[in-house]
């Protein structure tokens, strides 16, 4: 990956975070790793008596040619991240805690930036 595709997924992660906390969630982890896999960020919200914790995906783009930033997750990334979750619960799960996966399309396009948040985006196969 070129050192230019790192820094645009960095910055996506950013604004994806920030984006997170205005919803009133809480980074729990920033790019876990379990392996060569990661999770870009683990989230918390506590929803009446459960905490929901959200494995995010973020993809950053420049255009939305191609499918844009939420066509990037393909049933792969879903089987890489699912393995990956899997090792955070086992590491940092409590409980009664509510497990779900999440995509956040970050598009810094020439009229500014979009977030599309994917809530519920796939589930474990």
């Amino acid at each position: 990956m070129t050192r230019e595709r790192q820094e645009l997924g960095a910055r996506g992660e950013r604004v994806a975070e920030r984006w997170l906390a205005t919803k009133g969630w809480t980074i729990l982890d920033r790019r876990f790793r379990s392996g060569h896999r990661d999770i870009d960020l683990v989230a918390a919200r506590r929803d009446n008596s459960s905490r929901i914790i959200a494995f995010v995906e973020v993809k950053a783009r420049k255009s939305s040619l191609f499918g844009g930033p939420l066509g990037a997750v393909d049933w792969r990334k879903q089987r890489e991240l699912c393995r990956s979750a899997r090792a955070w619960t086992a590491r940092f799960g409590r409980q009664g805690d509510f497990y779900r996966f999440d995509v956040i399309g970050v598009l810094f396009a020439q009229d500014g930036v979009r977030v599309q948040h994917v809530e519920n985006a796939f589930s474990v196969s």
